[in-house]
């Protein structure tokens, strides 16, 4: 299996673990809380951040816009909140800026074409396809077309539809995502074995974008062999927001990135040999050298 070039990185078997901050639209449309999920996943050793990009009038449903729903900002409609939580070009320019002058990756999920157009411009390494958008041919087509790394997120998928969108997608440039679309995911549906199963189906670098509370099987995900982990991170569960209570905090970030890097370290490369840090105890224990 080849890895696929994200940027400066290498992500496929063998190569460091490709670990990404999910933001999404956790900044509740503040900048500053924005700059503040960088700060966090830049300190946490994380290689990237995603955000969530969507154009409110095509991608919320007609009969959705005009229903009152309570917020942060008082009473407003379904269709006034997604706009009120959307990033412009302004405020793109500065996560741009920002992100280069921290050293971190940052690209987004795009549900819309119009939304594949505007992040275009910022020249992003990859584009992460998100669950719900897997059997939108269209958009998949029109993202594959900017040339560009896509990660495919198989959240509420089969696997004859992950496999029809795995067939629009040159194999170079695929990255396979395993996902269960609950939030937050119960542990028993989470379902980590089917990270080999699309290895072996695949052929590609395969990851894990999870949306549970706590930590260790996102761990246990890279043990099974994800390539690279995308995890929502929030400043704190409490605040508002749908995709908060799946979200990890910046320690447990911290935590999170740290112990990957351990598991990484202790899987060592399955070839068995005895190391030189052995040698003494072998002698005290066995006589012998050898």
């Amino acid at each position: 299996m080849q890895g696929v070039q994200i940027a400066d990185r290498r992500v496929g078997p063998g190569e460091p673990v490709f670990v990404t901050g999910e933001i999404g639209i956790n900044h509740n449309g503040d900048l500053e809380i924005a700059k503040r999920l960088i700060d966090a996943a830049v300190l946490a050793g994380c290689d990237a951040v995603k955000f969530q990009k969507r154009t409110p009038e095509l991608c919320v449903p007609a009969e959705q816009r005009d229903i009152m729903r309570e917020t942060p900002w008082g009473l407003m409609s379904y269709m006034d909140y997604r706009e009120r939580v959307e990033f412009g070009e302004d405020e793109y320019r500065t996560i741009d800026s920002y992100c280069k002058q921290r050293s971190i990756l940052w690209y987004a999920s795009c549900w819309d074409a119009p939304s594949v157009d505007f992040i275009d411009r910022f020249n992003p390494p990859c584009y992460k396809l998100a669950s719900a958008g897997i059997t939108d041919h269209d958009l998949l087509t029109h993202t594959v077309n900017t040339g560009r790394v896509i990660i495919l997120s198989t959240g509420m998928s089969t696997l004859d539809q992950i496999r029809d969108a795995a067939s629009l997608v040159p194999k170079e440039r695929l990255l396979v995502a395993h996902s269960t679309s609950t939030y937050p995911c119960p542990p028993s549906e989470l379902n980590l074995r089917m990270i080999p199963t699309l290895r072996d189906e695949f052929n590609v670098p395969i990851g894990y974008s999870g949306h549970e509370v706590g930590l260790q099987t996102t761990c246990a995900a890279v043990v099974l062999g994800a390539t690279f982990i995308e995890r929502h991170i929030t400043l704190d569960r409490a605040m508002w927001g749908s995709d908060q209570a799946a979200s990890v905090e910046p320690g447990g970030l911290m935590r999170l990135v740290r112990d990957i890097r351990v598991i990484e370290s202790a899987l060592g490369d399955g070839v068995k040999r005895v190391y030189e840090s052995e040698a003494r105890i072998m002698k005290r224990l066995r006589g012998t050298s050898s």
